[in-house]
C-alpha cells in the first residue's frame, strides 16, 4: 500500500500584508521629476527653489502615494534633526502661551518640530534636561528661563548649541535675545501715576536674579528720581517669585512700613493680584484708597474687579522674533548676536485713579 506524505496545513495569515511605505524615488517617478527635486520640494527650507507648478505636482504625488520622509534617515544623512527645544519656567502662567504660539508658528513654517518642556528652578535639573535634549540631537533651543547669570547658557555655548533667549536675558549679552523694554515700561507706569497726583508709590519688585525683576526695579527707581520723588515717598519690596502669594506678603510688608501709600506698581500681574488681596485684608478699596498697576496684560485681567491697569507686552511678536533669530543661527548664516528690545504700552483701566485727599490710618 502506497503511503502518501502528509502535507503541512497552510499557515493562517496573522493579518493583512504590511504595505511598504512609498519611497522618494517612487514619488519622483510618479511626478516625472528627479529625486533631488522631490527632496527640495518636501524641505520647507528649499521649497522656494522649485517652480510652483512642479512643487504642486510633487506634493500631489507624495500625498497620493502616502509618502512620509524618514526623519531618522534624514537626520543621519544631514546631521540635523529639525527639532528645537523650547523651555518655559511655568507652562500654566498665561504670559507664556502667546510667546509659545509665536515661537512654534515660525519654527513649524520653517520645517522644525518643537519639544516643549517646563523646567524647575533648580539649575542641576535644568542642565540634566538640556543634556537629554542634546542626546536627542536638537538643533537649537529657545529659553524663556534665563537668569541674569545663567549656567545653562554657558553649558549650551560650550557645546556649540544655538540658543536664543526670550522674555528674559542675561546681564552680559552672550547669545541673542528678544525682550520687552522693562525700564521704559516702568517709566510709563510712573508717568501715569504721577500725572494722577500720586507721590507716595510702592513697588513690588520681581526676583533680582531675573532680568525682568532687576530692570523693572531700575526703571521704577530711575523714574522716581526723574519725578523728584524722595526716598520717603517711594518704597520697594522684593519678591522671590512671580506668584500671587508673593504679591500678598510683599504688599503686607509695604503697608506695614508705609501705611500712607496711595499707589502700588507691581512687576507683574500675578503680584498685582496679590496686592488686590492684601488691600482687601486691610480694608482698603482699589482705586479709591490705593491704585494698583500690573505688568504683562495677562488674559482676563480686564474682567477683574476692578479691571487692572497694566503694561502690555508684545508676547507673540517676542516669540516670533526669537524663533526667527534661532532659525538664522541654525541654518548657519553668519550673523552677530542680536538683542531685540520691543516697545511696551500702558493699558489704563479701572484700578488707577487720583489719590484720596484724606485717609484714616
Amino acid at each position: 500500500m502506497k503511503r502518501t506524505k502528509k502535507r503541512d496545513a497552510p499557515r493562517k495569515s496573522d493579518g493583512p500584508a504590511r504595505v511598504r511605505p512609498a519611497t522618494l524615488k517612487q514619488v519622483a517617478a510618479d511626478a516625472g521629476v528627479h529625486p533631488s527635486t522631490v527632496s527640495r520640494v518636501l524641505n520647507p527650507g528649499t521649497r522656494g527653489m522649485i517652480a510652483d507648478d512642479v512643487a504642486l505636482r510633487v506634493q500631489a504625488s507624495a500625498k497620493k502615494l502616502g509618502y512620509r520622509p524618514d526623519s531618522v534617515a534624514v537626520s543621519l544623512r544631514t546631521g540635523r534633526s529639525r527639532l528645537v527645544g523650547v523651555l518655559l519656567p511655568d507652562i500654566a502662567n498665561l504670559v507664556f502661551p502667546p510667546i509659545l504660539s509665536g515661537v512654534t508658528d515660525v519654527l513649524h513654517r520653517s520645517g522644525y518640530s518643537t519639544i516643549i518642556a517646563e523646567v524647575e528652578a533648580d539649575r542641576d535639573s535644568q542642565l540634566q534636561l538640556i543634556e537629554q535634549l542634546i542626546m536627542r540631537r536638537v538643533d537649537g533651543l529657545v529659553l524663556a528661563t534665563a537668569s541674569r547669570n545663567d549656567p545653562v547658557v554657558t553649558y549650551c555655548i560650550e557645546r556649540h548649541l544655538p540658543v536664543v533667549l526670550v522674555n528674559r536675558t542675561e546681564a552680559q549679552a552672550r547669545v541673542s535675545a528678544v525682550v520687552s523694554d522693562d525700564r521704559k515700561a516702568m517709566q510709563l507706569v510712573m508717568d501715569h501715576l504721577v500725572s494722577l497726583g500720586h507721590r507716595r508709590i510702592g513697588h513690588l519688585a520681581g526676583p533680582a536674579t531675573l532680568s525682568t525683576g532687576f530692570s523693572r526695579r531700575q526703571g521704577f527707581e530711575l523714574s522716581a528720581r526723574a519725578h523728584k520723588l524722595t526716598a520717603k515717598e517711594v518704597a520697594v519690596e522684593t519678591t522671590v517669585a512671580y506668584a500671587r502669594e508673593e504679591g500678598v506678603s510683599a504688599t503686607r510688608r509695604l503697608l506695614d512700613r508705609h501705611p500712607d501709600l496711595t499707589a502700588i506698581a507691581a512687576a507683574n500681574d500675578l503680584l498685582a493680584l496679590g496686592a488686590y488681596e492684601a488691600l482687601r485684608e486691610r480694608g482698603f478699596k482699589c482705586p479709591q484708597d490705593v491704585s494698583v498697576v500690573g505688568h504683562n496684560d495677562m488674559p482676563l485681567v480686564d474682567i477683574m474687579s476692578p479691571p487692572l491697569t497694566t503694561v502690555r507686552i508684545a508676547h507673540r511678536e517676542m516669540g516670533s522674533e526669537a524663533a526667527q533669530l534661532l532659525v538664522t543661527e541654525m541654518t548657519g548664516l553668519a550673523s552677530p548676536k542680536r538683542h531685540v528690545v520691543l516697545a511696551p504700552s500702558l493699558v489704563v483701566r479701572g484700578s488707577t485713579a487720583a489719590p484720596p485727599t484724606r485717609r484714616k490710618h
